[in-house]
């Protein structure tokens, strides 16, 4: 664990997390270069290791760590920052939690794939339990959404072009009710040290309030239907361009639909201008859900 040294009692907290095959060394810089004054930014590392086998224990073990300065100190905010899988693992947290919720300040996620990661899935698609694959399949996106609704969130995402930073796919990091913000030349691994993300952290904390991500509200019933259809995976955009229209939902909101030659179902919402808003696939064992939410739509229209 590094933590940064203070003359006085800190004011506030930071936890930064760092993700999956990481140590932290990074991302704990970052946060420091942001800190306010008087903070202690407490950037512990889970172990290269211990981050390709299960999720529950790094959890515990951050519950502990976590559990400790709150016994030292109880009354001071506390603002958190991770990326990638340690976004998962304290939206895991938080949700066990939320006796800590009025505490916490602001909530930042650094290329988290809080949808499920689409390389996870493919690894494991079958959900057979390979390594930490598992884990960062799952969606937790109901969880993150429920304490964006009460605790500051900003979602910071990049897109290298195709809605994906090179790892995690744009659509993966959306949370309902939180604050987004898309950056454009910043890989995975590279937002943990990216001068970008430290400035739109530090904008975010300077802010009066979160200003969530508006959606059409057509176009936001029709997403939340298709992430709840089993299987779903968030996808990049690469494919997007060969989908076809297969209704109009109004407002310009069109759904789209594409298989690829393994016949994988993919389905698109896009806007007016043609922009993607949501890009998905299921496996073969899941494309009547898709099939079942697009003849609901087409009948609700």
């Amino acid at each position: 664990m590094a933590s940064s040294s203070s003359p006085q009692p800190p004011e506030r907290l930071i936890f930064a997390q760092h993700g999956w095959s990481d140590t932290g060394k990074y991302l704990g810089e970052l946060v420091r270069s942001v800190a306010p004054a008087h903070s202690e930014v407490v950037a512990p590392s889970l172990k290269f290791v211990n981050t390709w086998l299960r999720i529950n224990p790094l959890v515990q073990e951050k519950e502990k760590l976590v559990q400790s300065f709150l016994i030292r100190y109880p009354d001071l905010p506390i603002r958190v920052v991770a990326h990638s899988m340690g976004g998962l693992i304290w939206t895991e947290l938080l949700h066990r939690h939320p006796e800590w919720w009025a505490q916490v300040e602001s909530f930042v996620m650094v290329g988290s794939p809080i949808g499920g990661s689409d390389v996870a899935r493919m690894i494991d698609p079958l959900g057979l339990g390979i390594g930490i694959a598992r884990d960062l399949g799952s969606d937790r996106r109901d969880l993150a959404e429920q304490i964006a609704r009460q605790i500051p969130t900003l979602v910071i995402a990049s897109d290298l072009g195709n809605g994906t930073d090179g790892l995690v796919a744009v659509e993966a990091t959306k949370v309902p009710g939180s604050e987004f913000k898309l950056l454009s030349t910043v890989s995975h691994a590279a937002m943990r040290y990216s001068p970008a993300v430290a400035q739109e952290i530090q904008k975010f904390w300077q802010q009066a309030g979160v200003e969530p991500e508006v959606m059409n509200p057509i176009a936001e019933g029709v997403i939340r239907s298709l992430r709840s259809v089993p299987g779903m995976t968030a996808a990049g955009y690469r494919d997007f361009a060969k989908a076809q229209v297969r209704c109009e939902l109004g407002d310009g909101i069109t759904l789209r639909t594409w298989k690829n030659p393994a016949q994988i179902q993919h389905i698109y919402v896009a806007d007016r201008g043609g922009n993607c808003l949501f890009a998905g696939y299921v496996g073969w064992g899941h494309g009547k859900g898709i099939t079942q939410v697009v003849e609901a739509v087409k009948q609700g229209n």
